[in-house]
């Protein structure tokens, strides 16, 4: 079996996409690590602002939704995710 290594930066400039909607979601801004377990959670991506001076959303999609990860692009399932505000309050 063929296997592939992305870096952080490599993924950082790919877009991610819905693979349900064909939405494209933005880019990485952040990854979050599990250092015990040496496993990664889940992928940061920014979501919309809500003009110049509303709030910034960050979407959080759950390693396990991620279907797969080519040259230039990261498919996930969108389902299930968790949007977070600024003040990293959870309300979806």
């Amino acid at each position: 079996m063929e296997e592939n290594l992305h870096s952080i930066n490599s993924m950082r400039n790919m877009d991610v996409v819905d693979i349900k909607t064909g939405k494209k979601l933005g880019y990485i801004s952040d990854i979050k690590l599990d250092c015990e377990e040496d496993k990664v959670l889940a992928l940061i991506v920014p979501g919309e602002s809500k003009g110049w001076f509303g709030k910034t959303e960050d979407i959080e999609i759950p390693w396990e939704n991620v279907e797969k990860i080519g040259v230039d692009v990261i498919l996930v399932s969108a389902e299930n995710v968790n949007i977070y505000s600024e003040d990293n309050n959870i309300y979806r």
